[in-house]
């Protein structure tokens, strides 16, 4: 069988599968989902409310919740206070290989897409992490290409070694692994599993993963619970939206950090919002109509609906919005930003995977934040 034909509901050879209902939950809800029918009486109720429903979470996605997005900032900014206080988390990520098995239609890093591609050796990744390291951040995101012939579980777990030199606080964003490779990676170093699930339409997710292991749908919605089965201490949930309906996505990706976190209630949940950004050789890859207001509905109800939850704003966003969406949503953005292969401590070996729209450094993150009344935090966690 040719490698586009693989049936994307079937687990290939080597993929773990485990014993969960929450995909199942998760797509039932959504084929369930009209956010049409809601209203703004709807909304109003569920703005009125403490602890937020399943339905209450649905109707504040919804088009009739657009109007009320000052009263859904307002509350949702006290969530965050009561939560979080006035700390904001910095961090920033590590390319460390952009080799990829995977073609999916949207992404730089795709294997079809002609691109610079590299890998660091270890005594690279340990240059670029000194360099992050002397811009004073302690928490730091690996991330790879999806490819284990090129990106071996062994050559992440020795740049997770290396990372826990420096950092009290190490995240990866990896290909899915299975239980066991996250336990491994845990007892390296790792504290934190982000998997996106890119589109949880089925069909479109089909569509749009044309071959590799990533086409396989549900070894990746499962990655979360893998890595908390194998230890971790907290995963997180996202799709690209505009690939699919993002009302529908946004939805699903709730749904499954709240079933998750229902199962693991010591699992620490978080959630990232990316939209497409263009990227080398497609420079039309945008979000179609996830606009900056639409991005804004979505992680306001992700804060109202799961209010521990941590929120990621990246450097996809412009920095005007990056501002304003912290301390009233987002709980951790990122700072001095290359998102090539290496690009701290030397020259990147590796062409980019997507376009960032805020290139600003560390200290200006961190003055920024300062100017708007609120507190660095680039530390909250102690290894031991």
């Amino acid at each position: 069988m040719a490698v586009n034909q693989l049936n994307h509901m079937e687990y290939m050879a080597g993929m773990e599968a485990i014993d969960s209902n929450i995909m199942d939950k998760v797509l039932s809800k959504i084929a369930d989902y009209d956010y049409q029918q809601f209203t703004g009486q709807d909304v109003k109720k569920a703005l009125a409310k403490q602890l937020l429903s399943l339905d209450d979470y649905a109707a504040i996605l919804s088009p009739a919740a657009l109007p009320f997005l000052e009263a859904m900032a307002q509350k949702a900014m006290l969530e965050t206070k009561k939560h979080f206080g006035n700390s904001v988390c910095l961090f920033t990520p590590l390319y460390i290989a952009n080799y990829c098995e995977n073609h999916c239609v949207y992404c730089g890093f795709n294997c079809q897409n002609k691109i610079r591609r590299g890998k660091l050796a270890y005594e690279e990744v340990e240059k670029e992490l000194r360099a992050i390291a002397a811009t004073g951040l302690k928490e730091i995101l690996i991330l790879t290409g999806e490819s284990r012939l090129q990106s071996g579980v062994e050559y992440i777990a020795e740049a997770v070694r290396l990372a826990a030199k420096y950092f009290s606080t190490i995240g990866i964003e990896i290909y899915p692994l299975n239980s066991e490779e996250y336990a491994y990676l845990h007892q390296c170093g790792v504290d934190f599993v982000s998997v996106y699930q890119e589109t949880y339409n089925t069909r479109k997710y089909e569509q749009v993963h044309v071959s590799g292991p990533k086409r396989i749908f549900p070894y990746r919605f499962h990655a979360q619970e893998r890595a908390l089965l194998g230890g971790m201490r907290g995963v997180s949930f996202g799709a690209l939206l505009g690939l699919d309906d993002y009302r529908k996505d946004a939805y699903a990706a709730g749904l499954h950090a709240y079933f998750i976190q229902q199962k693991y209630p010591h699992a620490e949940i978080s959630f990232s919002t990316p939209r497409l950004r263009p990227y080398i050789n497609n420079a039309e890859n945008n979000p179609n109509d996830v606009h900056e207001k639409q991005l804004l509905q979505v992680m306001l109800a992700y804060r109202l609906f799961m209010p521990y939850a941590g929120i990621t704003i990246s450097t996809r966003e412009r920095s005007v919005f990056r501002d304003h969406i912290i301390g009233m949503a987002a709980t951790k953005i990122s700072a001095g930003v290359r998102v090539g292969v290496g690009g701290h401590g030397e020259e990147e070996k590796g062409d980019e995977q997507f376009e960032i729209s805020d290139a600003r450094s560390v200290k200006e993150v961190h003055q920024m934040i300062l100017k708007r009344g609120l507190q660095p935090v680039y530390s909250d966690y102690i290894r031991v």
